[in-house]
């Protein structure tokens, strides 16, 4: 039974090492399975599965896994990763940028996009 309301939010920081992403999916599985959510582990574990996977690919640094209930039944995955460069196709214009019609969508989202922030100065 689930011990806490939506909306609940896990964020786990993962450093650049092989072993992070299977670390982050067992993490994701025990939290769905804690919260009640199970039926959605297999689509929320393939998603997370990727931008792991890219986060690690494509950046030297570390990177994080977000989850985030949204409504009963519904859950936000998101993966942070130090690169401050926007992936081709999706512009750079501003906070929040949407993935073009033509990109690849899982069928189960709702929206997809990017949301991106200029670094820090001192």
């Amino acid at each position: 039974m689930a011990t806490v309301s939506p909306p609940w939010a896990y964020t786990l920081h993962l450093p650049h090492d092989p072993h992070a992403p299977g670390i982050a999916r067992a993490t994701l599985r025990t939290v769905l399975a804690a919260h009640d959510l199970t039926e959605l582990t297999p689509t929320a574990e393939l998603l997370a599965s990727e931008l792991l996977a890219n986060a690690h690919r494509h950046t030297a640094g570390p990177y994080a896994l977000r989850l985030r209930a949204m409504e009963p039944g519904r859950l936000r995955v998101a993966v942070w990763d130090t690169d401050p460069r926007v992936p081709p196709g999706f512009g750079a214009g501003g906070a929040s940028v949407a993935v073009p019609p033509t990109a690849p969508r899982p069928s189960c989202a709702v929206r997809t996009g990017i949301s991106w922030s200029p670094p820090r100065t001192a």
